[in-house]
């Protein structure tokens, strides 16, 4: 192991509390640990230590990047789902992460509320890590970074990248960080009434002002778009969401679908596309089949023909969940 990073002892929250220095730290580690894996010379650091994944559903890439990283590393897990708990229901996120703490190394937490995981990592005494919340998606991010640095033959600080859709939402926000804080071109494409918060949008221009990143937040699809390296994009609807204000959206999102022209648009032939999933890209899925029904549409955020296209490192992005999120949990648990 090549890469000096100590973080022991410390949560990742957000983006916002590392510097640029440490993330690009936990990017190089990523990467030795991918290569480390891949090569069957995995080291294990993490011996005897125990992790709590707490999350509110049963997630199909958070969990299993979180259990094969501590179990890669000599790490054991304990799942807690939205059945197994009392949390914040019986008894109090205090309370509990003050027991947890005593049983746990560290712990993972997944749900709707950013104060949740704050509160967990101010009274369990461990690390704790954000798997996402409605605010923001630190490991995420960190993935994408990753996969960015493997397949744009830039350094990051050249990189341009759009975010098309919701930009009112925890990626969008999450990106506008990470990205300023490493010297990105980062912009967000999408219509004015879902544009991210005025704080958020500030506190990134502060990080902007250090790195000299360059930060877009438009409805001008062309300005948004036209030289990026990689388009992103991520679900138009969630679950919570009433019929009526679904139709809204996606016809307020319709011009900002990644389909074969908006890559066009970007003027790069090289141009890549990622997603963190799941996509509704094809009626193939019971909610793909209802998408069709209610709106006359085969896809959503971005068609089947990107998708599967070559210029998709969307399965790249998801791989990239686990060895980011090992680099985390032994730079801040490792001997």
């Amino acid at each position: 192991m090549h890469t000096m990073l100590d973080l022991r002892g410390r949560s990742l929250l957000t983006l916002n509390d590392f510097s640029a220095e440490e993330l690009t730290g936990l990017l190089d580690l990523a990467a030795e640990l991918k290569a480390a894996k891949r090569e069957g010379r995995e080291a294990r650091r993490l011996e005897g230590k125990t992790i709590a994944v707490i999350s509110d559903r049963d997630p199909t890439r958070t969990r299993p990047a979180f259990e094969i990283a501590a179990y890669d590393q000599g790490a054991h897990v304990t799942f807690i789902g939205p059945l197994d708990s009392d949390i914040g229901h019986r008894e109090t996120i205090k309370d509990t992460a003050r027991v947890l703490g005593r049983m746990f190394d560290a712990i993972e937490y997944r749900g709707l509320a950013e104060s949740a995981a704050d509160e967990f990592a101010a009274w369990s005494g461990v690390p704790v890590y954000n798997g996402l919340t409605d605010e923001s998606h630190p490991t995420q991010i960190l993935a994408d970074l990753l996969t960015i640095r493997e397949h744009v033959d830039k350094p990051l600080s050249e990189v341009a990248f759009c975010h098309l859709g919701d930009a009112r939402r925890n990626m969008a926000d999450t990106y506008l960080v990470g990205g300023a804080k490493l010297g990105m071109d980062v912009r967000l494409a999408a219509p004015r009434e879902l544009w991210p918060a005025g704080a958020v949008v500030d506190a990134a221009r502060g990080f902007a002002g250090h790195s000299g990143s360059r930060l877009t937040v438009t409805d001008d699809i062309d300005l948004a778009v036209r030289g990026c390296d990689v388009l992103i994009t991520g679900a138009w609807l969630s679950a919570r969401m009433p019929d009526d204000l679904c139709r809204e959206r996606i016809e307020a999102l319709r011009p900002y679908q990644v389909n074969a022209e908006m890559m066009r648009r970007s003027g790069n032939p090289d141009v890549k596309f990622m997603h963190r999933l799941p996509a509704f890209h094809n009626p193939d899925t019971e909610l793909g089949r209802e998408f069709q029904l209610k709106y006359g549409m085969n896809a959503l955020e971005v068609t089947e023909e990107v998708f599967e296209s070559e210029a998709s490192i969307v399965f790249d992005e998801a791989e990239n969940r686990l060895h980011t999120i090992k680099a985390t949990i032994v730079a801040t648990l490792g001997a």
